[in-house]
């Protein structure tokens, strides 16, 4: 049975904090931080429409910033301005990408198109140090959790690796 009376609170706290928290708290990045410094996010935001087929950035170009996808469908592609084009992920309500240029301006290492009408949040590298620069804890937090998914991507990528490595020597054995 429902208690309206906790329905009326979860609405009041989401009233409160704004659709922009919530969909922040989602994101593992900010997950843990507590409300005042998700506004600290939430005021760095950078609000942007995409049509279909709109490239939102291209591979190679310096990373700027990272997204999330309030509503819509992104592609991530390889190679798209050549005939080996391959599809890498497909993004949806709530995804995050792109988060490596909070770390570094290095190239990008694929093409983020939308696919559908999106409304995208963005937060900038630039921005977001200076923020850092006046409040180092927040930056721990931010960079920490930054750090752990960096990590578990890579953890995925030496998995696929040690798997196409063992898919390949098979072959070898077989021929």
């Amino acid at each position: 049975m429902k208690n309206s009376l906790w329905d009326n609170i979860s609405r009041d706290m989401e009233r409160e904090q704004g659709p922009i928290t919530a969909i922040l708290k989602n994101v593992p990045i900010f997950r843990d931080l507590r409300t005042n410094e998700l506004r600290e996010i939430e005021r760095l935001i950078h609000w942007r429409h995409f049509k279909p087929g709109e490239v939102i950035f291209w591979e190679g170009e310096p990373g700027m910033g990272m997204y999330i996808i309030q509503h819509g469908e992104v592609g991530i592609f390889q190679g798209r301005e050549t005939s080996h084009e391959e599809e890498l992920a497909n993004l949806r309500d709530g995804d995050f990408f792109g988060e490596m240029a909070l770390l570094s301006e290095t190239p990008r290492s694929a093409t983020a198109v939308a696919l559908t009408d999106c409304e995208i949040l963005g937060i900038f590298r630039p921005e977001l140090l200076n923020v850092f620069e006046v409040k180092p804890r927040f930056a721990v937090k931010v960079l920490l959790k930054l750090a752990e998914i960096m990590s578990l991507r890579l953890r995925n990528t030496n998995q696929e690796l040690q798997d196409l490595k063992v898919k390949f020597s098979k072959k070898e054995v077989l021929i």
